[in-house]
């Protein structure tokens, strides 16, 4: 199959473009789009055999269920079989924007979409292409991210084709996404809001709007038996090709990278603007700095918006490791430290 790429100016959500991908969704084929987490891959939620096609095209676990996009609130119930007063309460206040609710599932929802469980995940983006896609088509979507399974999510057009070029109908091109991890996700069906997977909507914000939050540990990966409530529960997830190596102090990330160097092994090193301000350069006269260290942001949205772009862009170096200092272990940063710590599951990469 072609992949076609098409790109989208936001300001012309009526366009020719965000038409000829909502045919394709109709028709049961399979539409790459931006949100304003990552691009997703979009099929019709209410079609099994096109949902078939996205665990097809990512190599995805059928263990491992999909999120659920809809247009508006008012669109839920095509969806959901019950909508609590505490999930009103935060679709009212967060949503459109990165938050998925994990409620009880209607019939209409196959169980292909849910791994067979009884429960639906479901998110209204805070993103105009996704949404204009998603009304055009009349179609609540499935869509988890646009990649391979397991592999670095993609945050612009050509992150998508680098795994899915030739697997795919449609990519529509709306330029890179601005949060750059994916979505919180709550499940909602208990006495007590549970938090599944962190993202940009924090615990603190949460908790402003429901009260106490209960916050999930890392489970164990989903099985036929017992398949996950929600996507981002796999312990190996969001990973580069590239090894990562999480230090705990930016002292650590640098001693390795540079013993590395030393060797004239190829390695990426990564830390905030602080971390690097405050570790001394290492070094002997004359020898280059490590060429592909990356400064991040203090700050943990800017952080997160970057995060895949620069992981993506070390990767195709071909290096040998890639360090990175870990950011603090506080709520604002737990979203991203959630990110690392999965992508590095599994990682062969050491100071060797």
């Amino acid at each position: 199959m072609e992949t076609v790429v098409l790109k989208v100016d936001p300001p012309a959500l009526g366009s020719a473009e965000i038409r000829r991908a909502a045919e394709i969704i109709r028709a049961g084929g399979l539409v790459a789009f931006p949100t304003e987490t990552v691009y997703g891959l979009g099929a019709n939620a209410l079609d099994p055999q096109a949902v078939a096609r996205i665990f097809e095209a990512k190599g995805r676990p059928a263990t491992n269920p999909l999120i659920v996009h809809v247009s508006d609130v008012s669109e839920v119930l095509n969806v959901a079989g019950v909508w609590s007063e505490t999930v009103a309460k935060l679709a009212a206040r967060l949503w459109p924007g990165p938050l998925t609710l994990v409620v009880p599932k209607s019939d209409a929802v196959p169980d292909i979409v849910t791994a067979n469980g009884p429960t639906v995940a479901v998110r209204c983006p805070d993103h105009p292409i996704a949404r204009a896609l998603i009304r055009a088509a009349g179609v609540p979507l499935a869509a988890p991210s646009a990649n391979r399974s397991t592999e670095l999510s993609p945050t612009r057009a050509e992150h998508v084709l680098k795994g899915l070029n030739g697997r795919i109908n449609l990519v529509l091109d709306g330029g890179p996404c601005s949060g750059g991890i994916e979505s919180t996700v709550v499940d909602v069906t208990g006495d007590i809001p549970r938090l599944l997977r962190p993202g940009l909507i924090t615990v603190p914000m949460l908790e402003e709007v429901c009260g106490k939050v209960d916050v999930a540990s890392r489970g164990c990966e989903p099985t036929d038996s017992e398949p996950a409530r929600s996507p981002g529960q796999m312990t190996k997830h969001y990973s580069p090709r590239t090894p990562l190596v999480l230090c705990d102090t930016p002292a650590e990330a640098n001693r390795l990278a540079w013993e590395r160097t030393y060797k004239y092994d190829r390695v990426g090193l990564l830390m905030t603007e602080s971390q690097a301000d405050g570790v001394p350069p290492m070094g002997v006269v004359g020898f280059p700095p490590c060429p592909f260290g990356r400064r991040m942001s203090d700050d943990p949205e800017w952080y997160a918006a970057a995060l895949y772009s620069t992981l993506h862009e070390l990767d195709a170096f071909g290096l040998s490791a890639i360090y990175i200092a870990l950011p603090p272990d506080t709520p604002e940063w737990a979203a991203v430290r959630d990110r690392l710590t999965r992508a590095a599951a599994g990682s062969s990469g050491s100071a060797g």
